[in-house]
């Protein structure tokens, strides 16, 4: 029988060993596997850390859509938006590694710029970009290191038997910094950017080493002209038509995939989830540029000369509602005047006489007065109507309805509204209510504020006071523009449309959106009464408050009302001498195609004056002269004939246009070039001869008889900054053609 070996209890123990390393690696191994269904099943970590890898190499750049255009009703612009250049260098690229190239190129880049932008020198300019290049390619020294002397056995052999097989070598590091750094003093536009990327690096001749960055700048051509109406979005505020139509004006960004290339410098990945931005519509106003710098001039002027406080100039067209001009000034610290506040739509206030309109009204087409229904108006003194006292500013005999409108008698207006209305105050307000003035009449989105309307049961009226007070303008509360839209609508025939200031949406030339005349009451009177209310008006013109101003006027007639109300509000009190003047008016008085109103604030003064009629009637003057001299067809006709007739003269400016336009107005164009630019000379038989200007953009160029909008395109694209006063061509100019210029000098360009 065989006997068990000695080693049994050590195999035992070896096996045992086996089985436990055995089990210790499944139990890994099922860890392991456990650990990956969760990673790729449950946990989220695997996602984060690829996202967090993704986001070194690529990043979603954001591509601002270009903003749209806020234009005038003719297409002038408003505002607009301009990209601005900047070249960002990269002094770390591999294209500048040859210095001794990278000196040379930029030696005459900078005379260039120097020679281009003149804020230094050339000198200056190199010392600058060769300092940014040494801070930003360095090479270092890192350690040495041994080589080979030779190569192939045989002499690798030879050399080994010599004692000298190796070599001792050198090792540097390239240290590149890519913080892109900018090249230009300031940014620039596009016609400079067309120059400047011929310069050297600039074209690209020592491969990529610069990034263009573009910035969409909003810029508004008209100046201060209409800002308050024009409005602005961001951290200064938010208001006006690029706020109200931000939606329509922003358009929709594009989205670029874009691969990191060096530090601050990404390439664009082809593809993905690249979308194309898409640009903002344009937003056409009904605003008239013309018309808008005429109120505000004439606005401006008035301001300065009284020395008033602020002031609101309004133009609208009467079918429509569209508002032509919305001037609005302010004083400010300094004593300046600027658009700060609309006051035409925020300034609610008492307006005084301008409401005797409304009272006309009621009086006429509600309560059936003639026109002859007298009043005694106490001559000057204090007169008790109701529970409350009311005094015409000067003496005035008992006057008839139409008188009282002219001379715009408080007394009378108080007597006749209290004792129509004293038994029902109710039916007074309720017609008040029906002339739409207890509601906004629009635009409340641009700040169109409510009026404050008393009414019977409310904690501001007060019974034998309120109406009393209501009949000559007084407890209630408007604003200009809500004014302004109460006489329109006598001039509209009696149709009360809401005021309107956006006329069309626009893509390109194509209308998106035109939104509709919006009528708020079809008919506020009787023809009759509407003839009467007329008629009344008519009279302020010819014998009234604003005889002064239109009396003398026989081309046409204007109807109207002048008002001047005292001011109580915000711990002001009436004795404080704080006063509103307003002047509205409609004209032609027979077929009335504009309404006019001007209102002014301001406090009595010594040398000034705070009457409706002579604070805001010489703006409301103006105003209307303006408008009638430009409209042709008030004008008698021209008997037509056969003879032919050209044009005396034809505006210079781009070549290919003027080409196309006289090729089609006149007999002939002789022209040296088909490109370009150049002055025009019409001769007695209308043939048009063509000058070309010449190419050197550091000579000042002829512009006389061009339009503005060509002299200011070719002045600016040579560098020069353009002032102009006038208007019509161009027929002077401050420096001489053919003198040098200088990058950033003024020109000033006289037009008649």
């Amino acid at each position: 029988m065989p006997q068990p070996k000695e080693n049994s209890p050590i195999k035992r123990d070896i096996l045992f060993r086996v089985h436990l390393l055995y089990a210790a690696f499944v139990l890994i191994a099922a860890l392991v596997f456990a650990r990956l269904i969760w990673v790729q099943l449950f946990s989220s970590e695997v996602a984060y850390n690829a996202e967090r890898l993704e986001g070194r190499i690529f990043t979603d750049e954001i591509i601002p859509a270009r903003r749209g255009n806020i234009l005038t009703r003719d297409g002038e612009p408003l505002a607009t938006s301009l990209f601005r250049y900047q070249v960002e260098m990269d002094y770390g690229s591999p294209g500048f590694d040859s210095l001794r190239t990278f000196r040379e190129q930029s030696d005459s880049l900078a005379k260039l710029l120097a020679l281009y932008f003149r804020d230094k020198s050339a000198a200056a300019y190199a010392q600058a970009m060769q300092r940014e290049h040494a801070r930003r390619y360095r090479v270092t020294y890192r350690k040495d290191t041994l080589v080979p002397r030779s190569e192939g056995g045989l002499a690798r052999w030879w050399d080994r038997m010599r004692g000298e097989e190796f070599l001792t070598v050198k090792l540097y590091d390239t240290l590149r910094d890519h913080t892109p750094v900018a090249l230009f003093p300031r940014e620039i536009d596009y016609t400079e950017w067309q120059t400047l990327r011929r310069y050297p690096i600039l074209n690209w001749n020592m491969g990529m080493t610069y990034r263009l960055r573009e910035r969409d700048e909003r810029v508004y051509p008209q100046g201060e002209l209409a800002r308050r109406t024009i409005g602005q979005v961001g951290d200064k505020g938010n208001y006006g038509v690029e706020y109200v139509l931000r939606d329509v004006l922003e358009g929709r960004d594009g989205k670029a995939r874009r691969q990191r290339i060096a530090r601050g410098f990404y390439g664009r990945v082809v593809g993905g989830d690249n979308s194309e931005p898409e640009d903002g519509l344009d937003v056409v106003t009904t605003l008239d540029l013309e018309m808008q710098d005429v109120a505000d001039r004439a606005l401006r002027r008035q301001l300065e000369a009284q020395n008033a406080l602020w002031g609101t100039a309004l133009v609208m067209e009467v079918a429509t509602g569209d508002l032509l001009a919305m001037a609005n000034l302010s004083r400010t610290k300094s004593g300046a005047y600027a658009e700060v506040k609309n006051h035409a739509l925020s300034s609610r206030m008492e307006p005084g006489s301008t409401f005797k309109l409304a009272a006309l009204l009621a009086l006429v087409d509600d309560a059936g007065m003639s026109l002859d229904e007298t009043f005694d108006t106490g001559n000057g003194a204090r007169v008790k109507v109701g529970r409350t006292t009311v005094q015409d500013s000067h003496g005035l005999p008992p006057l008839n309805l139409k008188d009282a409108v002219a001379h715009s008698s408080n007394v009378f207006f108080a007597r006749a509204v209290y004792e129509t209305y004293k038994d029902d105050p109710e039916r007074y307000v309720d017609y008040l209510r029906h002339l739409h003035l207890d509601r906004t009449v629009g635009l409340e989105e641009f700040g169109a504020v409510a009026p404050i309307f008393p009414a019977p049961g409310m904690k501001i009226w007060y019974p034998d006071v309120s109406i009393v007070n209501m009949g000559y303008g007084y407890a209630i509360e408007l604003t200009p523009l809500h004014t302004l839209t109460l006489y329109n609508a006598v001039a509209n025939d009696g149709c009360m449309v809401a005021p309107r200031l956006v006329r069309e949406i626009r893509r390109g030339g194509e209308v998106v959106e035109r939104p509709e005349r919006r009528v708020l009451v079809d008919k506020i009177c009787s023809s009759s009464a509407l003839r009467k209310v007329r008629e009344c008006l008519e009279e302020v013109g010819t014998t009234g408050t604003a005889k002064q101003f239109f009396r003398d006027t026989t081309l046409f007639k204007i109807a109207g009302k002048t008002g001047t109300a005292q001011f109580a509000q915000d711990g002001i009190k009436y004795s404080d001498g704080y006063y509103l003047g307003t002047m509205v008016l409609y004209f032609p008085a027979d077929e009335p195609k504009y309404t006019v109103l001007t209102a002014m604030f301001t406090r009595r003064g010594r040398g000034t004056t705070y009457y409706g009629a002579g604070l805001s009637g010489p703006v409301e003057q103006q105003i209307v002269n303006y408008i009638y001299n430009r409209q042709r067809e008030w004008y008698g006709r021209v008997e037509e004939t056969d003879d032919a007739h050209y044009a005396r003269t034809v505006k210079g400016g781009d070549i290919a246009q003027i080409r196309e336009a006289a090729g089609e107005l006149m007999p002939r164009v002789v022209s040296e070039r088909r490109s370009g630019w150049g002055r025009t000379r019409v001769d007695s038989l209308g043939r048009v001869t063509v000058t070309p200007l010449a190419d050197d953009p550091h000579t000042m160029p002829d512009v006389r008889g061009m339009g503005l909008k060509e002299a200011v395109f070719l002045l600016e694209s040579r560098g020069l900054r353009v002032a102009f006063t006038g208007k019509g061509a161009v027929r002077e100019q401050t420096l001489p053609p053919g003198a040098k210029i200088q990058r950033g000098q003024t020109v000033t360009l006289k037009l008649r």
